[in-house]
């Protein structure tokens, strides 16, 4: 089993001619590998090409100008966090990587501003970089866009109506994410990474990567293989959210980064996280459960999905996962 390769033409808009076909191939990816690569995606090139020159512009600012707009000052988790600032194995050594974190603009008189949700408020832009914070806005929009297209197709590949998580939309938390990795050390032990062995806790991650690859995904065998890239696509993966969305038939399988490929040239790659509305309900939905059998997961609130995932992976007691996700 590798990872699929599904190609969007005819089923980007409700109700497109292909729209069972592709739903068909991405239920299969998903109870597989849990990953896939999307081609005639409908975001246009140009506008990634765009991405990745300002994104190797931004890394290539001064360490300080870029500490200036560390996400350590901004509440809602926006800017920059240094090499080494995450470790996304606690069983490996600190991630060799250094990214940039935007997303949608919220104001502060928002209800989820004002009730302190995790990744809802405002940006931080680099002043030496006055095109980075237009790029960004656009590029997240084409992505949402997509994101939910996907969610729709989802929905008809479990049996659903296509707009069956459409109610959940409404004020979505999207995270972009821009990553510049070193070379990996020569000499490197087997606890090093890029990017340690991890699964996203929300519902897709839509992957824009540079020629070098590095990217690896852990099947469903428990066979490591790479997610080379592929010209014009993207690499799509599920979160967290996903199984217990569909009662564990769809995987969010683990993943990892190691840039040991690029001949000693960083590897940028450039990742946006579509979680639903903090406050949408997340439970199996009816044709994942088998008559006569229990759900495997409880109902509970995107916001909860994510408190709990902050426990099982900090170890933090109840009113601490919900202040940090506060």
């Amino acid at each position: 089993m590798g990872i699929p390769l599904i190609d969007l033409t005819g089923a980007l808009h409700t109700g497109a001619p292909r729209g069972a076909d592709v739903a068909a191939a991405l239920r299969q990816a998903c109870m597989g590998p849990g990953f896939f690569y999307v081609v005639n995606h409908g975001v246009p090139q140009e506008l990634i090409v765009r991405q990745f020159a300002l994104v190797q512009q931004f890394f290539d600012l001064p360490l300080a100008e870029k500490e200036a707009i560390s996400l350590h000052h901004s509440p809602s988790m926006r800017g920059y966090e240094s090499l080494g600032g995450q470790t996304l194995d606690e069983g490996a050594r600190p991630d060799l990587k250094e990214s940039f974190y935007c997303g949608l603009d919220y104001a502060a008189d928002h209800p989820y501003v004002q009730r302190g949700y995790h990744s809802y408020g405002s940006n931080q832009w680099p002043v030496q970089l006055p095109a980075l914070g237009d790029q960004c806005r656009a590029y997240i929009a084409a992505m949402q866009q997509l994101a939910l297209r996907l969610m729709q197709l989802m929905a008809l590949s479990l049996g659903l109506p296509e707009d069956y998580f459409d109610h959940t939309h409404a004020n979505p938390m999207l995270t972009l994410r821009l990553l510049r990795y070193p070379p990996h050390p020569e000499g490197a032990d087997a606890l090093t990474f890029g990017a340690g062995e991890h699964t996203d806790w929300g519902a897709i991650t839509l992957l824009a990567q540079d020629r070098h690859g590095g990217l690896e995904v852990k099947l469903p065998s428990g066979e490591w293989t790479a997610a080379t890239p592929v010209e014009g696509a993207l690499v799509v993966n599920l979160g967290d959210m996903i199984p217990r969305w569909t009662n564990g038939l769809y995987r969010s399988n683990p993943h990892r980064v190691r840039n040991v490929h690029s001949g000693g040239a960083p590897r940028h790659s450039i990742p946006f996280f579509y979680t639903p509305d903090y406050e949408a309900r997340v439970a199996p939905v009816a044709t994942c459960v088998p008559e006569g059998e229990a759900p495997r997961f409880d109902p509970c609130t995107v916001g909860e999905h994510l408190q709990a995932m902050y426990r099982k992976t900090y170890g933090l007691a109840d009113s601490k996962a919900a202040a940090v996700m506060a």
